[in-house]
């Protein structure tokens, strides 16, 4: 089916449940059914686009690059930490969630729409002995074995300065004493420092303590919703969903 009731639609979308019957439908790809369709995001999110035929106009143009590559599938799902540019506005945002558990664009520079965070999901060996990363939101890189699943790397998203598109440049281990955002469940949105991790017997999720270095206040999530933003300190001072 290629649209879905608009009361059907997620939560974390935030989109209105009355003026239509339907919305476009989230087509697989590298994020789950609860992503946002791109077009959802210009049309209802941002009001880029008045009608659903603008926002396949606009995707058509290719004036949309999501994670430095333009897209023209209006169901193409976004998630949390893509990277979004319109470069006919000369605007860039970040995908995050907040407090609410909603989808949020956070407006960006220039220079921070060249990079992107991502979560590594697993990773695997292949031909030649080779590790491959394979990251959250469907890319899949080679890199060395230094790097562990739930670890988290920030990536170019173009070729520039010597560097191939998805070129790691930094890594924020999944360990105590590093920053974390949560990104579900009734701490979305919050970051912290992890202070403890707890291993849980079976199929019962692992529990992840945090500390909120302003308020030192602990808050405990699990270890699905941790997402690594940092080392010693936050990789980025404000994310802009503070309040």
């Amino acid at each position: 089916m290629a649209h879905l009731k608009r009361y059907a639609a997620p939560d974390s979308w935030h989109v209105s449940k009355k003026t239509t019957t339907y919305v476009v439908k989230t087509a697989p790809g590298p994020h789950n059914d609860s992503a946002m369709p791109v077009a959802v995001w210009l049309r209802d999110h941002m009001s880029l686009a008045m009608t659903m035929r603008e926002a396949r106009q606009i995707l058509n143009s290719g004036s949309v690059i999501i994670n430095g590559k333009a897209c023209k599938d209006p169901k193409r799902g976004i998630g949390v930490f893509d990277i979004i540019s319109v470069p006919t506005i000369g605007k860039h945002y970040r995908i995050l969630m907040d407090k609410r558990g909603r989808f949020r664009s956070i407006e960006i520079s220039p220079e921070d729409a060249k990079t992107r965070l991502a979560k590594i999901r697993d990773k695997t060996v292949i031909s030649g002995g080779r590790v491959q990363l394979n990251l959250l939101f469907g890319a899949n890189i080679i890199a060395d074995n230094s790097y562990r699943p739930k670890d988290s790397v920030v990536l170019t998203l173009t070729e520039a300065e010597g560097k191939k598109r998805f070129a790691i440049l930094d890594h924020f281990p999944f360990a105590v004493g590093n920053m974390a955002m949560v990104i579900g469940g009734r701490h979305s949105g919050s970051v912290g420092r992890i202070v403890e991790i707890k291993k849980e017997v079976g199929a019962v999720p692992n529990r992840v303590i945090l500390e909120d270095p302003a308020t030192k206040g602990k808050f405990t999530t699990i270890e699905d919703y941790v997402f690594m933003v940092g080392k010693a300190e936050s990789a980025v001072k404000s994310w802009g969903i503070e309040e």
